[in-house]
């Protein structure tokens, strides 16, 4: 209805079963107490905080056949992606409380089903420390938050490959990486083989954060649904120390607020994840508010002084925008 205000709904998902330390299962609660539906009802959103979804326990047993917790990350993903696609369904903007990274299975195949149904193209901005492609075979750990991604492109264990109903969820093309620095050897070349589009820190260092971006948003539209997938340690953890793995040379948060900024100017955010938050490693919840923070600028705060009508993708100058890698127009997904 018209006039009405967006309802964004807030989704917990309070496990750590997919990552190598524990904490990041209170995430949940730390982006709640550092006031995230409040910040949200400021930029005018209607907030829904649908509560924590339930998930199995983490066991903390070892790797079975290449992975760990298959069967607990299964569960919490599966959970999750009805949760995604119900609140999508009713039109409104979910937002993943995570939880470790490995849960964005269940949020972005989920996505990608919405996508399907309703004809719309996805694009998935991946910020990250970590590139997230790893296989079974290439893993030096088992743990599945370092295999999201694969997953959800085909490469991963049915439980997961097959959410949704279809496999692969969804296509490389429509991933682009921001801030990438921590990547194992095979897994790097696994990402150069599947074509990911990868914007890592010593491009950012190189070419700036504002060009970064102009890439990674390149070619959007109004029949784009863009999903960001935010996890915490694409912060530099000088300012975001309330993660489980930390790497150093991240972006700074003038870097990281014209990223969020840069989405906002879109205004086609339609999901959003917030992942690998750990409060069990934070300091007085500094982390969680900076996320919030940075959350509030993805709906439209700004420290910049510009009228509404310069902050909108289609006032945006038309550019062609090519990439150093392909040497050709970004591709749209179909």
């Amino acid at each position: 209805m018209i006039g009405q205000p967006r309802v964004a709904s807030l989704i917990g998902a309070p496990t750590d079963v997919g990552a190598s330390d524990r904490g990041a299962s209170m995430g949940p609660e730390a982006l709640r107490v550092a006031g995230l539906a409040q910040a949200l009802t400021r930029h005018g959103l209607k907030v829904i905080d649908r509560g924590n979804l339930s998930g199995p326990p983490n066991p903390g047993l070892p790797p079975i056949e290449g992975y760990r917790h298959l069967e607990e990350v299964a569960a919490w993903n599966g959970a999750i992606h009805e949760a995604v696609h119900r609140d999508l369904s009713l039109g409104n903007l979910p937002v993943l409380l995570g939880g470790d990274h490995s849960l964005a299975v269940g949020s972005i195949s989920a996505v990608a089903r919405h996508c399907r149904e309703t004809g719309k193209d996805l694009r998935i901005l991946w910020l990250d420390a970590h590139a997230d492609f790893n296989t079974s075979e290439l893993s030096p750990s088992g743990n599945l938050h370092g295999m999201p991604l694969a997953c959800l492109c085909g490469f991963g264990p049915r439980q997961l490959v097959e959410l949704g109903g279809r496999s692969p969820a969804i296509s490389p093309e429509w991933i682009r990486q921001v801030g990438i620095r921590s990547v194992d050897a095979g897994e790097k070349r696994f990402v150069h083989e599947q074509g990911l589009e990868v914007f890592d820190m010593r491009y950012i260092d190189e070419m700036g954060v504002r060009h970064v971006m102009e890439l990674a948003l390149a070619d959007l539209d109004a029949h784009t649904h863009l999903h960001v997938s935010f996890d915490v340690d694409f912060l530099d953890p000088e300012i975001a120390p309330g993660v489980g793995t930390t790497v150093p040379g991240g972006p700074s948060y003038r870097e990281a607020q014209l990223c969020m900024e840069m989405i906002a100017d879109t205004g086609l955010l339609g999901s959003l994840d917030v992942v690998e938050l750990n409060p069990a490693l934070d300091v007085r919840n500094k982390t969680a508010q900076l996320a919030v923070d940075l959350i509030e600028s993805l709906f439209g705060k700004s420290t910049l002084m510009r009228r509404p009508a310069e902050r909108t993708l289609q006032h945006m100058e038309p550019r062609l925008i090519f990439t150093a890698r392909s040497a050709s127009a970004l591709p749209k997904s179909q």
